[in-house]
């Protein structure tokens, strides 16, 4: 069964203040991560791409230069993570945790002030998939309910305000997010629950 394709914004704002100091947390797919204008109007400094099978070229400073077999290299236009997600089958739990930890670390991240790091810190944050309908619907829900239990007290009530958020229809939601992507989301949340339960000196 194929779900329906509907037309919806390029990205979406999910929560206005999802992150330290008020950071907003929007999801988008490719489209919108690779709108710089749109970005920047958004106040969007951060991109945090969970998608394994897209690969966006951000660099606005090359260093090196393409050539013989080799990419190009150098600054992005902002600061770009990546941790690649199947949107389906094969994601360890682990790969959810980490894509978590990822966006807790981007969002709290301080540049130094120095030359090699052209970067501000802080900035709005954009989490995308190839079509912002799945693997970052169940990212951004795992985050919203760790993050913020008091206003998402659980992954289901998440997933419910990322879906109305992002204007997902009900007939869609089977695989918005898919199954697979919402039970590794709630296996690393029981890692996490664990981890945070752990005695200081484990």
């Amino acid at each position: 069964m194929t779900a329906p394709v509907y037309d919806r914004p390029a990205m979406s704002l999910i929560d206005r203040a999802a992150g330290p100091g008020g950071v907003a947390l929007y999801i988008g797919g490719m489209e919108a991560a690779r709108d710089l204008p749109l970005l920047g109007r958004h106040g969007i400094r951060v991109v945090v791409n969970c998608a394994v099978n897209l690969d966006i070229d951000l660099v606005a400073t090359p260093i090196l230069e393409a050539g013989s077999g080799r990419a190009r290299a150098g600054y992005g236009a902002l600061r770009y993570y990546k941790l690649g997600m199947i949107d389906g089958h094969g994601n360890p739990a682990e790969m959810m945790l980490g894509a978590y930890l990822l966006l807790c670390g981007a969002m709290d991240q301080q540049m130094p002030d120095r030359p090699t790091y052209p970067f501000e810190s802080g900035g709005n944050v954009l989490v995308n998939c190839r079509a912002g309908r799945s693997r970052s619907v169940a990212l951004v829900s795992l985050y919203l309910h760790r993050q913020h239990p008091g206003r998402y007290p659980d992954l289901d009530a998440a997933i419910a305000h990322v879906r109305a958020r992002r204007e997902l229809r009900p007939d869609e939601w089977f695989e918005t997010p898919k199954p697979m992507l919402i039970e590794a989301a709630r296996r690393a949340s029981d890692l996490l629950d664990r981890i945070e339960g752990a005695p200081a000196d484990a």
